[in-house]
Protein backbone atom coordinates (compact mmCIF):
# COMPACT_ATOMS: atom_id res chain seq x y z
CA UNK A 1 0.00 0.00 0.00
CA UNK A 2 2.87 2.49 0.98
CA UNK A 3 4.70 1.48 -1.87
CA UNK A 4 1.45 2.63 -4.43
CA UNK A 5 1.48 5.36 -2.49
CA UNK A 6 4.82 6.42 -3.16
CA UNK A 7 4.71 5.79 -6.84
CA UNK A 8 1.48 7.90 -7.14
CA UNK A 9 3.86 10.53 -5.34
CA UNK A 10 6.15 10.15 -8.23
CA UNK A 11 4.30 10.40 -10.58
CA UNK A 12 2.07 13.09 -9.45
CA UNK A 13 5.37 14.83 -8.85
CA UNK A 14 6.87 14.32 -12.23
CA UNK A 15 3.37 15.46 -14.07
CA UNK A 16 4.18 18.50 -11.91
CA UNK A 17 7.76 19.05 -12.83
CA UNK A 18 6.53 18.35 -16.85
CA UNK A 19 3.98 21.01 -16.90
CA UNK A 20 5.66 23.66 -15.10
CA UNK A 21 8.66 23.25 -18.06
CA UNK A 22 6.34 23.16 -20.09
CA UNK A 23 5.04 26.29 -19.03
CA UNK A 24 8.29 28.07 -18.58
CA UNK A 25 9.21 26.60 -22.32
CA UNK A 26 6.09 28.77 -23.92
CA UNK A 27 6.72 31.69 -22.05
CA UNK A 28 10.60 32.20 -22.19
CA UNK A 29 11.44 30.55 -25.99
CA UNK A 30 10.25 33.27 -28.15
CA UNK A 31 12.42 35.39 -26.01
CA UNK A 32 15.20 33.07 -26.47
CA UNK A 33 14.38 32.35 -30.05
CA UNK A 34 14.48 36.08 -30.50
CA UNK A 35 17.70 37.07 -28.99
CA UNK A 36 19.42 34.13 -30.89
CA UNK A 37 18.32 35.45 -33.96
CA UNK A 38 19.28 39.00 -33.08
CA UNK A 39 23.21 37.48 -33.80
CA UNK A 40 22.09 35.79 -37.07
CA UNK A 41 24.16 37.02 -40.06
CA UNK A 42 21.54 36.97 -42.28
CA UNK A 43 18.07 38.40 -41.90
CA UNK A 44 16.21 34.88 -42.11
CA UNK A 45 14.29 34.09 -39.28
CA UNK A 46 14.28 30.26 -39.64
CA UNK A 47 18.10 29.44 -40.42
CA UNK A 48 20.79 30.62 -38.20
CA UNK A 49 23.83 31.67 -41.18
CA UNK A 50 26.58 32.65 -38.69
CA UNK A 51 27.17 35.01 -35.56
CA UNK A 52 26.95 38.48 -36.50
CA UNK A 53 26.37 42.23 -35.05
CA UNK A 54 25.31 43.45 -37.68
CA UNK A 55 21.77 43.80 -36.69
CA UNK A 56 23.12 45.70 -33.50
CA UNK A 57 25.30 48.61 -35.72
CA UNK A 58 21.79 48.68 -37.53
CA UNK A 59 19.87 49.17 -34.60
CA UNK A 60 22.65 51.91 -33.42
CA UNK A 61 22.54 53.89 -36.86
CA UNK A 62 18.73 53.87 -37.22
CA UNK A 63 17.82 56.85 -35.90
CA UNK A 64 13.55 56.63 -36.42
CA UNK A 65 14.16 53.55 -34.36
CA UNK A 66 16.23 55.34 -31.55
CA UNK A 67 14.21 58.37 -31.71
CA UNK A 68 10.36 55.94 -31.31
CA UNK A 69 12.64 54.18 -28.41
CA UNK A 70 13.20 57.47 -27.12
CA UNK A 71 9.63 58.51 -26.68
CA UNK A 72 8.81 55.74 -25.80
CA UNK A 73 11.12 55.20 -22.50
CA UNK A 74 10.07 59.12 -21.57
CA UNK A 75 6.52 58.55 -22.49
CA UNK A 76 6.08 55.17 -20.62
CA UNK A 77 8.76 57.09 -17.18
CA UNK A 78 6.11 60.20 -16.70
CA UNK A 79 3.29 57.70 -17.09
CA UNK A 80 5.22 55.36 -14.52
CA UNK A 81 5.54 57.89 -12.23
CA UNK A 82 2.35 60.01 -12.43
CA UNK A 83 0.35 56.67 -12.07
CA UNK A 84 2.12 55.46 -9.20
CA UNK A 85 1.81 58.27 -7.34
CA UNK A 86 -1.83 59.44 -8.37
CA UNK A 87 -2.60 55.24 -8.05
CA UNK A 88 -1.28 55.23 -4.34
CA UNK A 89 -2.65 57.79 -2.64
CA UNK A 90 -6.40 56.37 -4.64
CA UNK A 91 -5.63 53.55 -3.11
CA UNK A 92 -4.64 54.72 0.62
CA UNK A 93 -7.96 57.07 0.81
CA UNK A 94 -9.71 53.90 -1.15
CA UNK A 95 -8.91 51.77 2.19
CA UNK A 96 -10.10 54.00 4.26
CA UNK A 97 -13.47 55.32 2.86
CA UNK A 98 -16.86 54.05 3.47
CA UNK A 99 -17.53 50.62 2.02
CA UNK A 100 -20.48 51.65 -0.32
CA UNK A 101 -18.29 54.41 -1.50
CA UNK A 102 -15.33 52.08 -2.14
CA UNK A 103 -17.52 49.57 -3.88
CA UNK A 104 -18.50 51.72 -6.35
CA UNK A 105 -14.97 53.64 -7.00
CA UNK A 106 -13.45 49.92 -7.63
CA UNK A 107 -16.57 48.90 -9.88
CA UNK A 108 -15.56 52.30 -12.20
CA UNK A 109 -11.80 51.46 -11.96
CA UNK A 110 -12.07 48.03 -13.47
CA UNK A 111 -13.82 49.24 -16.72
CA UNK A 112 -10.54 50.50 -18.25
CA UNK A 113 -9.01 47.52 -17.37
CA UNK A 114 -12.10 45.36 -18.39
CA UNK A 115 -12.44 47.35 -21.53
CA UNK A 116 -10.99 46.27 -25.20
CA UNK A 117 -8.37 48.68 -25.42
CA UNK A 118 -9.89 49.94 -28.55
CA UNK A 119 -12.86 51.29 -26.93
CA UNK A 120 -10.60 53.11 -24.63
CA UNK A 121 -8.27 54.54 -26.85
CA UNK A 122 -11.45 55.73 -29.57
CA UNK A 123 -12.84 57.03 -25.94
CA UNK A 124 -9.56 58.71 -25.24
CA UNK A 125 -9.12 59.94 -29.45
CA UNK A 126 -12.95 61.55 -28.87
CA UNK A 127 -12.40 63.26 -25.54
CA UNK A 128 -9.01 65.02 -26.85
CA UNK A 129 -11.19 66.24 -30.50
CA UNK A 130 -14.32 67.64 -28.50
CA UNK A 131 -11.74 69.59 -26.53
CA UNK A 132 -9.91 70.74 -29.44
CA UNK A 133 -6.64 69.72 -28.19
CA UNK A 134 -4.12 69.00 -30.56
CA UNK A 135 -3.17 65.12 -30.76
CA UNK A 136 0.49 64.85 -29.59
CA UNK A 137 3.02 63.59 -27.29
CA UNK A 138 0.78 65.07 -24.22
CA UNK A 139 -2.25 63.44 -24.92
CA UNK A 140 -0.07 60.33 -25.37
CA UNK A 141 1.21 60.56 -22.18
CA UNK A 142 -1.86 61.41 -20.34
CA UNK A 143 -3.62 58.13 -22.04
CA UNK A 144 -0.91 56.56 -20.43
CA UNK A 145 -1.72 57.57 -17.41
CA UNK A 146 -4.79 57.22 -17.05
CA UNK A 147 -5.15 53.33 -18.63
CA UNK A 148 -1.92 52.67 -15.98
CA UNK A 149 -3.70 54.00 -12.74
CA UNK A 150 -6.14 51.29 -12.31
CA UNK A 151 -3.28 49.06 -12.37
CA UNK A 152 -1.66 50.38 -9.79
CA UNK A 153 -4.78 50.98 -7.74
CA UNK A 154 -5.39 47.47 -8.25
CA UNK A 155 -1.47 46.37 -6.84
CA UNK A 156 -1.44 48.58 -4.04
CA UNK A 157 -5.06 48.05 -2.51
CA UNK A 158 -4.77 44.41 -1.46
CA UNK A 159 -1.46 45.13 0.76
CA UNK A 160 -3.23 47.79 2.13
CA UNK A 161 -5.87 45.64 3.54
CA UNK A 162 -3.07 43.34 5.21
CA UNK A 163 -2.32 46.60 7.59
CA UNK A 164 -3.38 47.24 10.59
CA UNK A 165 -5.03 50.54 10.90
CA UNK A 166 -4.23 51.26 14.49
CA UNK A 167 -0.39 51.49 13.43
CA UNK A 168 -0.83 54.94 11.68
CA UNK A 169 -3.12 56.20 14.54
CA UNK A 170 -0.78 55.03 17.09
CA UNK A 171 2.30 56.91 14.95
CA UNK A 172 -0.13 59.73 15.27
CA UNK A 173 -0.40 59.82 18.73
CA UNK A 174 2.90 59.87 19.55
CA UNK A 175 3.44 63.46 18.00
CA UNK A 176 4.03 62.29 13.82
CA UNK A 177 2.04 64.26 11.62
CA UNK A 178 -0.31 62.40 9.04
CA UNK A 179 2.29 63.27 6.58
CA UNK A 180 4.84 62.00 8.41
CA UNK A 181 2.39 58.77 9.08
CA UNK A 182 2.16 58.18 5.72
CA UNK A 183 5.74 58.02 4.14
CA UNK A 184 7.53 56.68 7.61
CA UNK A 185 4.96 54.27 8.67
CA UNK A 186 2.33 53.38 5.38
CA UNK A 187 4.64 53.40 2.62
CA UNK A 188 7.10 51.49 3.86
CA UNK A 189 5.10 48.48 4.69
CA UNK A 190 3.29 48.76 1.32
CA UNK A 191 6.16 49.03 -0.70
CA UNK A 192 6.81 45.70 -2.57
CA UNK A 193 3.08 46.70 -3.75
CA UNK A 194 3.93 50.14 -4.80
CA UNK A 195 7.08 48.57 -6.72
CA UNK A 196 4.86 46.28 -8.56
CA UNK A 197 2.23 48.53 -9.54
CA UNK A 198 5.01 50.68 -10.96
CA UNK A 199 6.60 48.10 -13.01
CA UNK A 200 3.48 46.37 -14.29
CA UNK A 201 1.95 50.36 -15.20
CA UNK A 202 5.77 50.52 -17.10
CA UNK A 203 5.44 47.37 -18.56
CA UNK A 204 1.77 48.14 -19.70
CA UNK A 205 2.84 52.05 -21.22
CA UNK A 206 5.98 50.32 -23.19
CA UNK A 207 3.74 47.90 -24.75
CA UNK A 208 0.62 50.02 -25.69
CA UNK A 209 0.18 49.83 -29.27
CA UNK A 210 -3.56 50.68 -29.51
CA UNK A 211 -4.64 53.25 -26.99
CA UNK A 212 -1.25 54.91 -28.71
CA UNK A 213 -1.38 54.70 -32.29
CA UNK A 214 -5.33 56.65 -31.53
CA UNK A 215 -3.79 59.45 -28.98
CA UNK A 216 -0.64 60.05 -30.86
CA UNK A 217 0.22 62.87 -33.04
CA UNK A 218 1.70 63.06 -36.38
CA UNK A 219 5.06 63.74 -34.79
CA UNK A 220 5.83 61.23 -32.51
CA UNK A 221 5.23 57.24 -32.15
CA UNK A 222 6.69 54.99 -30.13
CA UNK A 223 8.59 51.14 -30.59
CA UNK A 224 5.27 49.94 -31.51
CA UNK A 225 4.05 52.04 -33.91
CA UNK A 226 7.04 52.49 -35.32
CA UNK A 227 7.52 48.24 -36.18
CA UNK A 228 3.68 48.37 -37.04
CA UNK A 229 4.58 51.30 -40.17
CA UNK A 230 7.69 49.08 -41.09
CA UNK A 231 6.75 48.17 -44.36
CA UNK A 232 9.39 44.90 -44.10
CA UNK A 233 10.54 43.43 -41.16
CA UNK A 234 13.73 44.68 -39.87
CA UNK A 235 15.78 42.56 -37.76
CA UNK A 236 17.49 45.13 -36.01
CA UNK A 237 14.64 45.48 -34.44
CA UNK A 238 15.19 41.88 -32.75
CA UNK A 239 18.40 43.35 -31.85
CA UNK A 240 16.60 46.23 -30.10
CA UNK A 241 14.06 43.46 -28.09
CA UNK A 242 17.23 41.43 -26.88
CA UNK A 243 18.74 45.05 -25.09
CA UNK A 244 14.76 45.56 -23.55
CA UNK A 245 15.31 42.02 -22.23
CA UNK A 246 18.50 42.07 -20.72
CA UNK A 247 18.04 45.32 -19.11
CA UNK A 248 14.79 44.76 -18.23
CA UNK A 249 16.39 41.86 -16.47
CA UNK A 250 19.05 43.65 -14.63
CA UNK A 251 16.63 45.52 -13.53
CA UNK A 252 14.16 43.24 -11.72
CA UNK A 253 17.55 41.17 -10.36
CA UNK A 254 18.95 44.65 -8.75
CA UNK A 255 15.46 45.40 -7.50
CA UNK A 256 15.34 42.26 -5.57
CA UNK A 257 19.17 42.20 -4.82
CA UNK A 258 19.12 45.50 -2.99
CA UNK A 259 16.67 45.04 -0.15
CA UNK A 260 17.91 41.79 0.32
CA UNK A 261 21.68 43.00 0.53
CA UNK A 262 19.98 46.40 2.72
CA UNK A 263 18.03 44.09 5.22
CA UNK A 264 21.48 42.48 5.72
CA UNK A 265 23.29 45.18 6.17
CA UNK A 266 20.72 46.29 8.91
CA UNK A 267 20.82 42.99 10.87
CA UNK A 268 24.77 42.98 10.79
CA UNK A 269 24.69 46.50 12.59
CA UNK A 270 22.36 45.58 14.97
CA UNK A 271 24.50 42.67 15.93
Amino acid sequence: MNEMKAKTRREHHFFRTGYLILVLLFIYLPIAYVMLFSFNDSKSMINFSGFSLRWYEEMINNQDMLESLKYTVIIAVIATVVSTVIGTVAAIGLSKARKIIRTVILEINNLPVLNPDIVTAIGLMLLFLSLKIRRSIVTMTLAHITFCIPYVILSVLPKLRQLDDNVAEAAMDLGATPVKALTKVIIPQIYPAIFSGALIAFSMSFDDFVISYFTAGMDVQNISMFVYSMKRFNPAVNALSAVIVVVVTVILILANLIPVLRDKKINKEEV
